[in-house]
């Protein structure tokens, strides 16, 4: 088993290659950019259907109400998403070219807008047709999102634009650099509708759902979601976060189903479809990625080793809540050769009870998408309405993951008890801190610049904002001005000079490069850290401080 994880590990290069790719980052930074309007629309549907599950009904004009803030929100989410897809490319194509020329963001969303409509919406009299502006129009976004940004990108590089005097102001000049680029990607798509439509018979959005719909009903099968599960499990184990790999090329079909759940839900009828953001949240990673959250209090309550026990109730609260860092780095989990298999498999026949309840005993599928940090439990059982028979799968998937989990957690913490019994010592630690930096270099960094500004990122900005609490609270504590924030990878591409330093959480770590990049042009510095050292600074707030000054310095 050791042999085998050297050899995934060895791969760990052509994986991140893969983590990278600026296509699939365009489309998990555009899912992350959307997530409030899916989240706040969610909040109307809850609002409107939830009392159901208990037998009361709203008036139909009340509901009509709270449908009307859904509908001009998810219902428009396939035009909002060919508009952040393309943002994210776009910053991904200028991060390669000259500060002196670069591609208009704000143009390429305004291209964006229009070259989905051309495309992806059918024209009706008086407006447009409501039907792909949605979930429906997903996949038409993404390839909105990809073309816009190339076409702009050619245009830049060749400097093909309309030359303006240099008296001219920047902004007007900008206007006119920005109409070749726009033009040419408006007449593209415009010449592109008018072919699809006249070989295809029909819109091009309707088209290309029709034509991936065997892909969709094959993600919904068994081997589907043992391959999509599995690997986000895989490449998590590796050190690498999954999701960043694996989801861009699935979340259209995530919203697309729990938007034909609900519709389906409505009208009375079973809501079968599987694949979805919920499955995702809160079975397959039912306490984050390897499904650990019995494993969490596992370590916690049923531990002989004391290391063990310390990390489990560290991470229990945070494991509750899908942020299942502390233990992953902390145990260590991932890269561990004793927990391979329970980590990759508990995922899978997660989704595959899950499958079974909604197939074979009719329960129904997911029909609201909720925040990721909502626990577990109570997120499966919400979310799918509260179904009958949710309360008695959340049991089943508990005991299931403690039966996969149990014989590599008591080989695990056999080995650590004869670690401890032959060393003497009450538990090994996870990282070495260091003497805490002279307070009188911490005084001369102050005086120099002031407050200093600290951005920790991660995927999602659940971990990240782990350390920056510890570093808030360090501060504090030693009457430092010191101001820590937290957020997704990509959120800090127009702040990065706000930061004298950003903090790189470890599952982000194939991304640092970029970061590099990013901070170059600026006084900004950029740091990496290993997982077992995160966990400890994040649990350190005046370690968290000093490290702060170590990489400032």
């Amino acid at each position: 088993m050791k042999q085998l994880i050297q050899t995934i590990e060895k791969m760990k290069p052509h994986f991140e290659k893969i983590s990278n790719n600026p296509y699939l980052r365009a489309i998990r930074d555009g899912f992350i950019s959307l997530i409030p309007v899916i989240l706040f629309s969610s909040f109307f549907l809850l609002a409107a259907y939830v009392p159901n599950a208990f037998g009361f009904h709203w008036d139909t004009s009340i509901e009509t109400i709270l449908m009307k803030a859904y509908n001009g929100s998810m219902g428009i989410l396939g035009l909002l998403m060919a508009a952040t897809v393309t943002k994210s490319l776009t910053e991904t194509f200028n991060n390669k070219l000259p500060k002196t020329n670069q591609i208009n963001p704000t143009s390429t969303m305004i291209a964006a807008f229009i070259g989905f409509v051309i495309i992806g919406v059918d024209a009706i009299e008086g407006g447009f047709s409501s039907d792909f502006m949605g979930t429906k129009g997903l996949l038409t976004a993404f390839v909105v999102g990809f073309i816009v940004p190339n076409v702009y990108r050619f245009c830049v590089k060749n400097n093909i634009t309309v030359k303006m005097p240099e008296e001219v102001p920047g902004n007007i000049s900008q206007t006119f650099k920005d109409l070749i680029p726009i033009t040419l990607a408006t007449v593209f798509f415009w010449l592109f509708d008018l072919g699809f439509r006249h070989l295809a018979g029909t819109g091009f959005s309707e088209k290309i759902i029709e034509l991936f719909q065997p892909i969709f009903s094959a993600a919904d099968g068994y081997l589907g979601l043992a391959l999509i599960f599995g690997a986000m499990a895989f490449f998590w184990f590796v050190g690498i976060h999954g999701p960043s790999i694996v989801e861009p090329a699935v979340a259209a079909i995530y919203i697309t189903n729990v938007e034909a759940n609900l519709q389906l839900y409505q009208s009375g009828e079973h809501a079968p479809r599987i694949l979805s953001q919920g499955i995702q949240y809160f079975v397959a990673t039912l306490g984050g990625t390897g499904a650990t959250l019995i494993l969490t209090f596992m370590f916690a309550f049923l531990a002989k080793s004391k290391q063990m026990k310390t990390i489990g109730r560290a991470s229990a609260i945070p494991v509750l809540f899908g942020v299942n860092e502390p233990i992953l780095f902390g145990a260590p989990v991932v890269l561990n050769p004793i927990f391979f298999i329970p980590f990759v498999t508990a995922p899978i026949l997660n989704v595959w009870i899950f499958k079974f309840f909604v197939d074979t005993l009719g329960m129904d599928g997911f029909i609201y998408n909720l925040p990721w940090t909502t626990p577990g439990p109570i997120g499966l059982i919400l979310g799918t309405g509260f179904a009958g028979l949710a309360v008695l799968l959340v049991i089943l998937l508990l005991i299931v993951d403690f039966l996969i989990y149990f014989p590599f957690f008591k080989a695990y913490d056999n080995e650590l008890v004869a670690k401890e019994t032959l060393e003497e010592v009450k538990a090994e630690p996870i990282f070495t801190e260091e003497p805490p930096i002279a307070e009188q270099v911490t005084t001369g960094l102050m005086e120099e610049g002031g407050q200093k500004n600290v951005l920790v990122l991660c995927a999602n900005g659940a971990t990240s904002s782990m350390l920056a609490n510890a570093i808030k609270k360090g501060a504090k504590a030693r009457a430092i001005d010191i101001e820590s924030t937290a957020m997704a990878y990509g959120q800090h591409k127009d702040l990065i000079n706000e930061f004298d330093l950003i903090v790189l959480a470890p599952q982000m770590a194939s991304m640092f490069k970029e970061l590099e990049e990013d901070v170059k042009n600026y006084k900004t510095k950029a740091v990496s850290t290993s997982g077992a050292e995160y966990v400890a600074l994040a649990k350190a707030p005046n370690q968290a401080v000093d490290f702060v000054f170590k990489n400032l310095i």
